[in-house]
């Protein structure tokens, strides 16, 4: 078995769901489930057993609270692994036709590849379009899909979280451009070598929020048509920028979520995140000696605006897989949707997709003693709202970043060029999008 068709069962779209994939999407008669939204209300009162796949902090306290209030429906919470790891599980449950769960957590870069593959029930059926009104614009169409595949749980607007006690040390501005970005991890670098700015070892889910904010489209989806130019302006933009932390070793050769990472952050040789508005929960749970020293701002931009793009958030769908897809379908409108639920979230730091627990003042009045009193949460809403429009993720974006260090991440080896490794990338991506039926051009 060649290295790409084995890839195609863990890391894309299977080749024997792909024609029937690309037919299926936004299909309005092709449905594992049909019922309406009062069937949710009696799948409730029915009761029944559900098992729920998620990594997010909260998730066990959020069933635990369900079920205080809907005592006749059981609900099992599976960490199956993080992202791409239950990504694998989930496209070997769908390709083996049994084992899937109920409910799956599905980051919304990759949600466009499992609803490609017919995997997920069209929520519309169940009134969810109705319930628009309560996210944010950015989240909501990541979900709205030809057929609505998902809720919104959180997003991700991009920001900088910095480490003030380092750049007091080290007499570092709040930088506001890319430009002011390098000179101050070209100033820290130099003053002590062992400090870096930022760390960067490869990672695609960092790389193209940087490409979006930095104007790149590099992917378009019209149907089974894709278009890849992973050297378009905006794209070209990012890579020379990065390239001037790259090429000269001005970035921590560390892979987030690592264990030496999380050091790094704690003893100050890593001074800045840029990375999703859910962090701080996450930075205050997992880095507790940088309590007091971290601040957020905005994210920097090429010309000081305010303008930033989505990096990570998650969407739960309901698989079609599901027995009771009803049952499954009143949980998510319960989970992702409803003030209880919300609060469980809240209370672990995750940072709702919800506008109206965006912008409650309860919410925008915290000052967390870890972040020095300020009040975050008044900069991460501003991001949210800062989300710059049309970025478009591959219907095989799985697959996409699994092979993104095999080509991208030859240059973070080697501090080379990132536009050689984009252009490897690319390559890579058309042949493959080529194989799945898709016309790639």
């Amino acid at each position: 078995m060649s290295t790409l068709k084995r890839r195609t069962l863990i890391g894309g779209i299977p080749a024997v769901l792909a024609g029937g994939a690309l037919a299926a999407c936004g299909s309005e008669t092709e449905e594992a489930a049909t019922g309406e939204p009062a069937d949710l209300d009696a799948a409730l009162e029915k009761g029944g057993k559900l098992t729920y796949w998620t990594w997010t902090p909260s998730g066990e306290a959020q069933a635990k609270a369900f079920m205080a209030a809907y005592p006749k429906v059981e609900v099992e919470v599976v960490n199956a692994g993080t992202a791409t790891d239950e990504y694998t599980a989930l496209q070997n449950a769908v390709a083996a036709g049994s084992g899937a769960p109920d409910v799956a957590q599905i980051e919304y870069y990759a949600l466009q590849q499992f609803a490609l593959s017919d995997s997920l029930v069209d929520l519309k059926q169940y009134g969810f379009a109705d319930l628009e009104s309560k996210y944010t614009a950015s989240t909501w169409s990541a979900v709205n899909l030809g057929g609505i595949f998902g809720l919104p749980q959180d997003s991700g607007p991009m920001v900088m979280f910095y480490n003030q006690a380092v750049f007091d040390q080290f007499g570092l501005a709040v930088p506001a451009t890319w430009d002011e970005y390098v000179a101050a991890a070209q100033t820290l670098h130099a003053a002590d070598p062992n400090r870096f700015l930022t760390n960067d070892a490869g990672d695609p889910g960092f790389a193209q929020p940087l490409i979006w904010q930095a104007g790149g489209r590099p992917y378009a989806v019209d149907g089974s048509d894709v278009t890849i130019d992973l050297q378009d302006e905006g794209t070209k933009r990012w890579a020379d920028m990065w390239n001037q932390m790259l090429e000269p070793g001005l970035l921590a050769p560390i892979p987030t979520w690592s264990d030496d990472w999380w050091q790094a952050l704690s003893n100050g040789t890593v001074a800045s995140l840029i990375i999703g508005a859910w962090m701080p929960g996450i930075l205050e749970g997992s880095v507790p000696d940088g309590a007091g020293d971290w601040r957020v701002a905005p994210v920097p931009s090429y010309d000081g605006t305010p303008i930033t793009a989505e990096n990570g958030g998650s969407a739960q769908s309901v698989l079609k897989q599901s027995a009771n897809p009803a049952l499954a379908a009143a949980f998510l409108r319960w989970l992702n949707s409803s003030e209880e639920s919300v609060g469980v979230f809240l209370d672990a730091g995750g940072f709702p997709a919800t506008t109206a627990d965006l912008n409650s003042q309860a919410f925008l009045d915290e000052a967390p003693e870890y972040f020095g009193g300020q009040q975050i949460n008044q900069v991460l809403l501003a991001a949210s709202e800062n989300v710059a429009t049309g970025f478009q993720y591959l219907p095989f974006q799985v697959y996409a970043n699994s092979v993104f260090p095999d080509t991208v991440g030859t240059a973070y080896t080697d501090q080379s060029d990132l536009n050689a490794g984009l252009e490897a990338w690319q390559e890579q991506l058309v042949t493959y999008g080529e194989s799945q039926g898709f016309k790639v051009n």
